[in-house]
């Protein structure tokens, strides 16, 4: 295949499976957008920044995500094209919001609410 590789656009429930399986989920937003606002769990690597900063995320797949999905689905390719398995999530953190999944706001991450571990176990 010639080109750049394009990412996959995932939607959120497929987002929200990944997110519970501990994928890694960076928002591409600017800081301030982050802190208004973001994914729990999501790590904030500006789209500017993140060929720079991509050897440091964690390996696996990825899931980008914006308020929209527009940035995020230019980031998930960015890293397509650097060899990454990565996903953008459609709709961004507003259709994340609307679906009525976790969100935090502030500069850190937050952590991922997830299901007691006996429902894990069970598949609940």
């Amino acid at each position: 295949m010639f080109g750049n590789p394009v990412a996959e656009e995932i939607d959120v429930p497929t987002a929200q499976a990944m997110w519970r399986a501990d994928d890694t989920i960076i928002d591409v937003r600017l800081p301030e957008e982050y802190a208004r606002g973001h994914i729990a769990g999501a790590v904030n690597v500006p789209l500017r920044e993140l060929l720079v900063r991509e050897r440091g995320l964690p390996d696996g797949q990825v899931i980008t995500v914006c308020s929209t999905g527009v940035r995020s689905l230019r980031g998930a390719t960015t890293l397509a094209g650097a060899g990454r398995t990565a996903y953008s999530v459609r709709g961004g953190t507003k259709a994340w919001s609307a679906a009525g999944l976790p969100t935090v706001t502030g500069s850190e991450p937050g952590l991922r609410r997830k299901r007691p571990l006996w429902r894990r176990l069970l598949g609940r």
